[in-house]
């Protein structure tokens, strides 16, 4: 998709279709007045007769003769005093969707002309790049039918005869990126274990490192966890005949002297729950268990694109959490490559168990600051649904800042506590820490957190629970992408201080 800017006068655009906001009560702005006018009040007529009443996402096409433009589609945007980035956002997804099933070659988007600034031209090209990528994603790796390709390869934001804003280009560029990174992690998180495995992760980080000379991939393998006891992330692989991956992607596209920022992906290709095997109803879905890590790696694919002055490493623990004779066994003890002992007494709890080494491992980057991501507890469900992903934090800013991107990136977070009274549930009497509550207690997600946060120290650091919100169940099934957006924009945000 090429992503243009279009200067001229609307009613002079040349496009094979023109994309106009309308509103509840009939308010047409002033550009739409002119293509109104200009066509003899054919908008006017569809809106006294009722062919469309400005309800939000509410597309109606038509055609029109002697025009630079072939076509015009109008967009239901709500009403007019409440129409704002959220409105905007559900108005030009609708109206991608209706373009994306014609055989226009082009569109203009004029659903944000009326209002100008800086901010609103750079959010109004990002987000339709964005919102773009997340419409036309499909899934088609393992069908034996492809589907039929999109006509549409041009998607110009119209200005109506102001001047190209720089902050326009910028958008494109950051949406671009961010959207492409999107659908990379959706593609990974969709495709079954049988595919994506430890070692297929490897290949697409791989790719990254490869295009880029900024990047380099380190990949540690089990004789190398060996020797710096990762005897936490060995006990949830030893079930399976998959070796395990440590996959270490470093972007260096800040000063030499610059601390890194560290991301934790969780990466589990395919968990059964080990011993503690999990029930058989949606089992299936235990393949987006290594969303975290598939995030991991499309985040560093982004930052990398961006060519942002920072340096970010992203560490993906991957494997996978099956049963058999070497699996390990409820009860068993583990040492960590911290040297704290783990009681594992849910074998199902192993994504805090392979993050633990890889939270370790990752501070002898002595790193700024850590942010891991990790489908790791169904209570978060329970307490957030399939809308926000959970957040904890040994850190008041670092949380407020991770709070805020989500808020802009449409790609939400909540916080949740953390303390001395949750971490005493995970006490044991057998080792330095069990691996969940011993004596329940509830609050599942934050003791995973407060388990987790045992191994970084006094780092600055936080964690995202995505359980809830990194793929779609049902009909709709398939990975969202999420966090990507969320993580972009802070890193956007960082590098912009650097």
């Amino acid at each position: 998709m090429r992503f243009t800017i279009k200067t001229a006068k609307i009613t002079e655009t040349k496009s094979d279709c023109l994309v106009i906001p309308i509103f509840k009560k009939g308010n047409l702005i002033k550009a739409s007045q002119s293509i109104d006018t200009a066509n003899n009040g054919i908008i006017s007529d569809f809106l006294k007769n009722g062919d469309i009443s400005g309800k939000l996402g509410q597309c109606r096409m038509l055609p029109v003769q002697g025009k630079p433009y072939k076509r015009i589609l109008l967009v239901g945007c709500g009403e007019y005093e409440k129409y704002s980035e959220k409105p905007y956002k559900k108005a030009l997804a609708s109206a991608l969707k209706k373009l994306s099933s014609t055989s226009h070659k082009s569109a203009t988007n004029f659903l944000a002309v009326f209002k100008t600034s800086k901010k609103i031209d750079y959010r109004a090209a990002r987000i339709m790049a964005e919102i773009w990528h997340d419409i036309t994603y499909e899934y088609t790796a393992t069908h034996s039918k492809k589907t039929k390709k999109i006509a549409l390869n041009k998607l110009s934001l119209g200005t109506n005869g102001r001047k190209i804003n720089p902050e326009m280009k910028k958008g494109f560029k950051h949406g671009d990126v961010v959207g492409k990174a999107k659908q990379k992690v959706r593609h990974l998180a969709d495709l079954p274990a049988n595919i994506c495995t430890p070692s297929y992760l490897v290949k697409e980080a791989r790719k990254i490192a490869s295009k880029h000379s900024s990047v380099s991939l380190t990949v540690i393998n089990e004789k190398e966890m060996k020797r710096l006891k990762m005897g936490a992330l060995l006990s949830v692989t030893a079930g399976s005949v998959e070796p395990a991956k440590l996959i270490v992607l470093k972007y260096s596209g800040g000063k030499s002297s610059q601390q890194p920022i560290v991301i934790v992906g969780k990466g589990i290709t395919f968990d059964t729950g080990g011993i503690s095997l999990k029930p058989s109803n949606k089992m299936d879905e235990m393949k987006y268990d290594m969303c975290g890590g598939a995030a991991a790696i499309g985040i560093l694919q982004a930052v990398a694109d961006l060519k942002l002055p920072i340096n970010v490493i992203s560490i993906v623990p991957a494997c996978e959490n099956l049963p058999s004779g070497n699996a390990t066994k409820p009860g068993d003890i583990v040492t960590s490559m911290s040297g704290q002992t783990i009681e594992v007494l849910n074998t199902d709890a192993e994504g805090r168990l392979i993050l633990a080494d890889a939270l370790t491992y990752s501070q002898r980057f002595k790193p700024k600051l850590i942010i891991d991501m990790a489908t790791l507890t169904g209570a978060c469900i329970v307490a957030l649904g399939h809308h926000l992903s959970g957040l904890m934090s040994n850190s008041d800013d670092l949380a407020n800042k991770l709070l805020a991107a989500g808020e802009a990136a449409g790609d939400g977070t909540w916080r949740l506590p953390l303390g001395k009274k949750y971490m005493d549930q995970l006490k044991s009497n057998f080792a330095d820490i069990g691996n969940i509550s011993g004596g329940g207690g509830g609050a599942g997600t934050v003791t995973a957190a407060c388990f987790l946060q045992k191994f970084v120290n006094d780092i600055e650091w936080a964690h995202l629970d995505i359980a809830g919100v990194a793929w779609l169940e049902g009909s709709k099934k398939g990975a969202t992408g999420r966090p990507v957006a969320l993580m972009s924009e802070f890193l956007i945000q960082e590098a912009n201080k650097s």
